[in-house]
């Protein structure tokens, strides 16, 4: 309960916008699933689909930010991308048609044809090595550290994994920032948490 109530602190309201050069790319959590045609079927879909930014900084990865998101729509996408990345960024993209609009939104779009997953699995190259690499992480701590989480509360997970990249080389100054967002919320009592009615709301 008390991690529970640090992770409701891990996201500044305040803090910078993605900028540069920024990968997007979305995943499902949640496991695979027989019966479903296509990966972007959402009709009777048990995963939960998760949006992920990634800078890239040279050859290293910036920072990152991750949504869990309700649909591909263009205005859903264009939302989470015009919240968490500066105006007149690059975003590279894959092929999906929900992001022909970024342009109008402000942002400089670079869409690529995204490989097969079979073909990326015999190792061809991914068009947004950065966001894959980051959700291959995710999904590994997920399954190693959690063992899976629930769908109500993933959402406040996404923002631990979050806060930890984009803090990964200063873990000291991780802990004070904890510390200082968290004497700056409102306390989540343990009922708001156990039905995870504050993110619902």
């Amino acid at each position: 309960m008390l991690l529970h109530k640090f992770r409701r602190a891990m996201v500044n309201l305040a803090r910078e916008s993605l900028r540069g050069e920024v990968q997007v790319d979305d995943t499902w959590v949640g496991g695979t699933q027989a019966g479903l045609r296509g990966s972007r079927q959402l009709k009777g879909r048990k995963a939960v689909l998760v949006i992920v930014a990634v800078e890239k900084r040279g050859r290293a990865t910036g920072g990152a930010r991750m949504a869990v998101i309700p649909d591909f729509k263009r205005t859903t996408l264009t939302s989470f991308l015009k919240k968490n990345v500066a105006p007149g960024s690059t975003v590279y993209t894959d092929g999906l048609k929900s992001f022909t609009g970024l342009p109008e939104a402000g942002f400089r779009h670079v869409p690529r044809s995204q490989p097969l997953p079979i073909e990326l699995r015999k190792g061809a190259k991914s068009v947004v090595p950065l966001a894959d690499r980051a959700i291959g992480n995710l999904q590994q701590w997920l399954i190693g550290t959690h063992h899976g989480v629930s769908p109500g509360q993933l959402q406040v997970y996404l923002d631990e994994f979050v806060f930890r990249h984009n803090r990964r080389r200063q873990p000291m100054a991780a802990f004070q920032t904890l510390l200082s967002l968290g004497t700056g919320n409102h306390p989540t009592p343990y009922n708001r948490i156990r039905g995870a009615e504050d993110l619902t709301n």
